[in-house]
């Protein structure tokens, strides 16, 4: 009993519909699992450079502020700070033109804002193969199982009689293919929500950084309404979603 209701039995006794059903939840498995440990080393390293912010604030200047965050492109936190500082720069230094009709406030909060969405949009990335995988491995599973059920029915046809050694290859499959469809789906759905926690503090943070520069670029001081933790309204929004 116990071959007619292993794994290797089902590849051995399976037809092309089974095995090609096997192999797609197989893949689908291994692209989440991808996709987990991928972003979620990412997460890890944001992290990281996150608690560097602090350092930068403690800097003599803006100059040695930046020599403290890591030089590497991947750093949000860096390119946010060197696209404000350019962003200032190029208003209040260029010639007349139709950004001149913003005032320096608006012209750093739509750099700050198109960086973060590029961020954004980095971070995400990947996300939409866990959803997918979440949402379509169970039916695949149940594509297998309603196969198996198929194949049963056709022993029975066949054989006349509904005994147990007819019907216990192909219910066995049925029931494998289930499984399979529910151990793929659910490490994606729990990889998937415990991603998108990790980035909303990632872009959290990254939201904090980016109302502190806009405060020192317009006013040069960073502003706080209270204590480091102490709640604010942030000068660039975060979008929902």
């Amino acid at each position: 009993m116990e071959s007619q209701f292993g794994i290797a039995n089902v590849w051995i006794q399976g037809d092309l519909v089974t095995r090609a059903t096997a192999l797609l939840l197989l893949g689908m498995s291994l692209a989440s699992w991808i996709v987990i440990a991928l972003k979620a080393l990412d997460i890890v390293k944001f992290k990281r450079l996150a608690r560097e912010t602090n350092d930068f604030w403690h800097s003599e200047d803006f100059v040695a502020g930046l020599a403290k965050l890591d030089a590497s492109p991947a750093n949000p936190f860096r390119h946010l700070a060197i696209e404000g500082r350019e962003a200032t720069a190029h208003h209040r230094n260029s010639q007349a033109q139709l950004h001149d009709h913003l005032d320096v406030s608006d012209w750093v909060t739509r750099s700050l804002r198109n960086s973060i969405d590029e961020f954004t949009a980095r971070l995400q990335s990947g996300l939409a193969i866990l959803a997918s995988v979440g949402s379509t491995a169970p039916f695949v599973g149940l594509f297998g199982t309603v196969w198996g059920i198929y194949h049963a029915l056709l022993a029975i046809g066949a054989s006349g009689q509904s005994t147990i050694d007819k019907v216990a290859g192909p219910i066995g499959e049925a029931l494998i293919m289930t499984a399979l469809g529910l151990a793929v789906a659910i490490p994606a759905v729990l990889g998937y929500n415990a991603l998108v926690r990790g980035n909303k503090h990632i872009l959290s943070r990254l939201n904090s950084f980016a109302h502190d520069l806009h405060a020192y670029f317009v006013t040069g001081a960073r502003v706080r309404t209270g204590g480091t933790d102490a709640p604010r309204a942030s000068v660039i929004p975060m979008k929902k979603g």
